[in-house]
C-alpha cells in the first residue's frame, strides 16, 4: 500500500468537482458510474445531525459520500464485499468524514445485528439491476456480476429491508430501470411504503428512458405521487446536457 495516498495495486482515486468529494476506485473490482451521482443529486437526505441514513448496496460508498454535503446526520454504508467495503472506508478517512461516515462490511439482511428496525429516517440504495436468472449473461469478474445482478440480494428485498429500517414517515430512495416499475411499486405497496416523488432518466430527447429515480415514503400518503421534470443526460453533440455538467462539476 501506497501510505501517502492510501492506495493499494490497481486503485486510483477519482473527484466528483462538484462538491470536491474523492473517492477510491479499481476497475479491477468497481468504479461508480452516473447512476450514483443521479441518485446522489434526487436524494433529499435528513439533515440534522441527531438523524441517521443508511446507504444499502453500497459498493464503493459512492452515493453516500456524495450525499454527505448535503446533511450533518450519520450515514452509515452497507456493502457485502470486503474489499469495497475496505475502499469506502478508506475514501471516508480520505475525505475526512470519519466522524459523520461509517461502513458496515455485512450482507444488508443481516444488517438488523447491526441496526435496529424502525431507527433510520432516510434509506438510499442504488442496487443491482437484473435478476439473477439461470440465462442471464453475467460479468465473469464476480465483483461485477454481484454489482448488477441480484445474487445476493433481490428489489423484493432491498424495498423490504429499507422499509423495516425506516421510522414512521422515513425516506426511501432508490434508482432502477424504468422495465421494472411496476414491479417497484407493487414491492413499495406491500411494503407499506408510498411513492411521493419519480424522475425519468433519459440518455437522448429521442431515446425512451434507461434510468429511474424513486422517493417514497414510510406509511406516506398513496394520493401524492408527483413525475418531476425529465432529466436528459446527453445533448445531440454526445455532451453532457448542463443539469449533468451541473451534477458532475458544480455551476
Amino acid at each position: 500500500m501506497n501510505l501517502k495516498t492510501n492506495l493499494n495495486n490497481h486503485e486510483r482515486i477519482d473527484q466528483l468537482t462538484a462538491h470536491g468529494v474523492q473517492i477510491i476506485q479499481s476497475p479491477e473490482v468497481f468504479s461508480f458510474s452516473l447512476d450514483a451521482v443521479l441518485l446522489a443529486d434526487f436524494c433529499r437526505p435528513a439533515k440534522r445531525a441527531d438523524r441517521r441514513i443508511i446507504d444499502l448496496c453500497a459498493g464503493n460508498g459512492a452515493v453516500g459520500l456524495f450525499i454527505s454535503h448535503k446533511t450533518a446526520a450519520s450515514i452509515i454504508e452497507v456493502e457485502i464485499q470486503p474489499r469495497l467495503a475496505d475502499m469506502a472506508q478508506r475514501s471516508i478517512l480520505l475525505n475526512g468524514l470519519e466522524k459523520q461516515m461509517s461502513v458496515l462490511n455485512l450482507d444488508a439482511k443481516q444488517i438488523f445485528s447491526s441496526v435496529n428496525k424502525d431507527s433510520v429516517d432516510t434509506v438510499v440504495c442504488n442496487p443491482p439491476y437484473f435478476p439473477d436468472l439461470e440465462m442471464s449473461k453475467k460479468n465473469p469478474n464476480q465483483y461485477l456480476a454481484i454489482a448488477r445482478h441480484e445474487i445476493k440480494i433481490n428489489l423484493d428485498q432491498v424495498i423490504n429491508i429499507s422499509s423495516q429500517l425506516l421510522k414512521m414517515k422515513g425516506k426511501f430512495f432508490l434508482i432502477h430501470r424504468p422495465d421494472r416499475f411496476s414491479e417497484i411499486l407493487a414491492l413499495l405497496s406491500q411494503a407499506q411504503m408510498a411513492v411521493n416523488q419519480v424522475r425519468l432518466v433519459y440518455p437522448k430527447a429521442n431515446r425512451p428512458a434507461n434510468m429511474i429515480l424513486v422517493e417514497a415514503i414510510k406509511k406516506g400518503s398513496q394520493q401524492g405521487m408527483k413525475f418531476l421534470p425529465p432529466l436528459v443526460v446527453y445533448d445531440q453533440n454526445n455532451q453532457y446536457t448542463t443539469a449533468v455538467r451541473q451534477m458532475l462539476h458544480g455551476k
